[in-house]
């Protein structure tokens, strides 16, 4: 008989007790390593001074067309490579006792999917897709590389948006037990370097769960056979002024078939309604301001 650990009768597999005592505490939400609050995160990265490397001696790695790994210079590579076009740097590990493991998102905003490896990170992929001054997304595109002390240093910003001025923003997301130490003095790095090129770096903690409770019900209705086509000029006229959903509902017709396009109009931005108050029938629905001024 082996070393393994006897519980009701039956012989656990022998491993070291650490092991098990590392997964008791990540299903607490609790883990190993050094961190800060999301507060003391935000303060380094955004107000922690000069960093020690500058932009012009950080380069860019990424996966060209074919898939073939290049190596450029940072502030060469922002202006001229289309990161959102690129596949992920590496991927992203399935670790065992993890709720959700890594999968992809259905865009709206580019009708293709986007990879993310873990519930935090499909949750900031979830509110970009919804933001409307972003036009892509991509997972993990690029990772940038320095030296420190004589060591070579990378970090990949977990994901990568596309603005309408042309832009980028590259974003991290913070556990909900906080972020190390280690990635808050890269992040500070990071964010030195998007600045340098006009972008803007996030180190993302978690949102307010009401906010992307709201959101996550109407991504659900994100896909363009949910949009009302034909008889939108009906639907923007229903709630031409601020009025309970469900009295513009049931006066469009069958409410099988309009709430989905209401849900969808909500997504899309053609509607609005405060996202920060759980979502019901009666909630508060209007036309979104520049809908009414091109009706």
């Amino acid at each position: 008989m082996g070393r393994g650990w006897a519980c009701g009768g039956k012989e656990l597999p022998s491993k070291p007790w650490w092991i098990f005592l590392s997964i008791l505490l990540r299903r607490a939400g609790i883990e190993f390593g050094l961190t800060v609050s999301m507060q003391e995160a935000d303060s380094a990265v955004r107000g922690g001074g000069d960093t020690a490397v500058g932009a012009s001696c950080i380069d860019a790695c990424f996966r060209g067309p074919l898939g073939s790994a290049r190596q450029i210079p940072w502030l060469e590579a922002a202006q001229d490579v289309a990161f959102e076009d690129c596949s992920a740097v590496r991927p992203f590990p399935v670790r065992y006792g993890r709720r959700v493991a890594p999968g992809w998102w259905w865009s709206s905003t580019t009708g293709r999917l986007v990879g993310y490896g873990s519930g935090v990170m499909q949750t900031e992929l979830m509110l970009l897709d919804r933001d409307p001054v972003v036009v892509a997304l991509a997972c993990r595109p690029v990772k940038l590389v320095w030296h420190e002390d004589g060591k070579v240093v990378g970090h990949a910003p977990q994901l990568m948006a596309r603005l309408q001025d042309g832009s980028g923003l590259l974003l991290d997301c913070a556990g909900r037990s906080g972020t190390s130490a280690r990635l808050v003095e890269r992040a500070r790095v990071v964010a030195a370097a998007a600045e340098a090129v006009g972008w803007s770096y996030r180190l993302a903690g978690p949102p307010d769960p009401v906010l992307v409770a709201n959101v996550r019900w109407l991504s659900g209705y994100r896909h363009p056979r949910y949009a009302a086509g034909p008889w939108m000029p009906a639907l923007v006229e229903a709630f031409g002024s601020p009025r309970p959903a469900v009295e513009a509902v049931y006066g469009l017709g069958d409410p099988v078939a309009v709430w989905p396009a209401v849900f969808h109009a909500l997504w899309s931005g053609v509607l609005r309604v405060r996202l920060d108050e759980p979502l019901h029938e009666r909630a508060i629905v209007s036309v979104a301001r520049q809908e009414a001024e091109a009706a």
